[in-house]
């Protein structure tokens, strides 16, 4: 279905190398992948491209960001340098909106259709709504699950998804940028600086120096290639373990491997409040360990869990084993009276509380576990978070704060860090039997009778 609404004027026009994209979709494409560099234009496409589709054919389109509190800065206010304009207004002429909602970054149109900021990761806040087309923006910073989440409303609406991104080190963005290669359905690209011409030579001279001067001279230039050579190989900068997961990938320790039989299938947990609570399942295979699947969601009691436990014991033969758990999960919660290990306990579940240590001694703990580490396929969304699991930038000091930053990624890396520090105990030292070497001083003579010791 071709796409030919005509909007107010407001002087937007696609530039050169974006013409492919943009005609694709303009097309009725339904998915696309777009690799380009920081700075090329991603989200005013985007933008202007769903102006046209909600009055082409009335319905809700999303706009979706890593953190729903990024859309506000990134995207609601954010203003356009050249016309001085916001770049929603640009986009969404006031004359084309039946009402404009600040608070939940919503508009509603006079044909019908609405537009929305949302945030993968609050992705389950979305439940039973319809949507026509979402854009993932920084899709390879934002939670999987979301996608995972929003694709059978997106397939039901036979509607469209488009995925913008630089990227992160070879995480879930690259895997579904692989993935769109090879489906002839998806439109897949990737645009360097050098590739669009979109920034001067002087102006890629300056950001390099930039970055050299404010991460040093190896980290600066790596980030200089992520974002503007779209590098995939370059790390994500601050990531706790951007090296072992590189080797994780790199030595194919990511294949469908199974549970020994016989042999208990244990669970690390981070126990969610406000947050996901998030679970590996593992089993010590020798001296190796293997990650056998994830799960993670919020909102949900630890019955749910239980379900979901249940359920993937029965599908996959697992034996049912222990459940390792926080420290504070022996205090009693609110209105219960009774503490998460005992409400874990009634509910058939074994939790074993993980001893308590510091988040750096547990950190440590990741980094020594990982070398040892094999994950089913099925772990990706796991996989991912671990890759991106990074410490906080402070921007005033111009440098990273010692605690993590907490986002969808931290709910993983807890649940993680939980399991290293409890899936090999340290062996029980047994005192070795006294033995009695070179010369023994017999005992007195009075406890001695014709040479035998009494």
């Amino acid at each position: 279905m071709n796409l030919r609404v005509q909007l107010p004027s407001n002087g937007w026009v696609e530039r050169p190398y974006q013409e492919p994209l943009w005609d694709y979709m303009m097309a009725g494409g339904k998915r696309a992948m777009a690799v380009w560099h920081r700075r090329a234009g991603k989200d005013d496409l985007a933008l202007h491209y769903a102006a046209i589709a909600m009055h082409t054919r009335v319905g809700n389109v999303w706009h979706c960001l890593p953190e729903f509190g990024q859309g506000r800065k990134a995207l609601w206010t954010a203003v356009n340098a050249h016309t001085g304009k916001r770049r929603i207004d640009e986009a969404f002429p006031h004359e084309l909106r039946e009402n404009t909602n600040d608070n939940e970054m919503f508009i509603r149109f006079k044909n019908g259709s609405t537009w929305q900021i949302i945030g993968s990761d609050r992705y389950d806040a979305t439940v039973g709504a319809g949507v026509m087309g979402i854009t993932y923006s920084e899709w390879a910073l934002a939670n999987p699950s979301a996608w995972a989440y929003h694709r059978p409303m997106v397939q039901e609406n036979d509607g469209w998804a488009l995925f913008i991104t630089t990227p992160r080190g070879r995480n879930h963005a690259f895997e579904m940028y692989k993935h769109a290669q090879r489906q002839n359905e998806w439109f897949c690209e990737l645009l360097t600086a050098r590739d669009t011409g979109a920034l001067s030579d002087r102006s890629l001279d300056e950001a390099l120096t930039e970055y050299k001067a404010l991460y040093g001279a190896d980290v600066g230039e790596a980030q200089f290639r992520q974002e503007y050579l779209c590098d995939w190989s370059s790390a994500l900068l601050g990531a706790f373990y951007s090296r072992e997961m590189a080797d994780v990938r790199n030595e194919g320790r990511i294949l469908d491997v199974e549970a020994l039989p016989g042999k208990p299938v244990s669970r690390s947990w981070d126990l969610g409040v406000r947050d996901d609570t998030s679970i590996f399942w593992f089993q010590a295979q020798g001296a190796q360990l293997v990650i056998l699947d994830c799960y993670s969601a919020s909102g949900v009691g630890l019955e749910h869990f239980a379900e979901v436990i249940e359920k993937r014991e029965r599908e996959h033969g697992w034996i049912h084993g222990s459940d390792y758990v926080p420290h504070d999960a022996k205090v009693k919660e609110w209105g219960t009276g009774r503490t998460r290990v005992e409400t874990m306990q009634a509910i058939g579940l074994k939790p074993i509380l993980v001893p308590l240590a510091s988040i750096n001694d547990g950190i440590n703990a990741v980094r020594r576990t990982l070398p040892l580490t094999v994950f089913h396929t099925r772990c990706e969304e796991g996989i991912s978070a671990l890759e991106q699991y990074r410490r906080e930038w402070d921007d005033e000091k111009k440098c990273f704060r010692a605690s993590p930053l907490h986002d969808w990624t931290s709910n993983y890396a807890d649940s993680f860090r939980y399991l290293a520090q409890s899936w090999r105990p340290a062996p029980r030292r047994v005192a070795p039997t006294p033995q009695l070497e070179g010369w023994v001083i017999p005992p007195p003579q009075e406890q001695r009778r014709g040479g035998i010791v009494l």
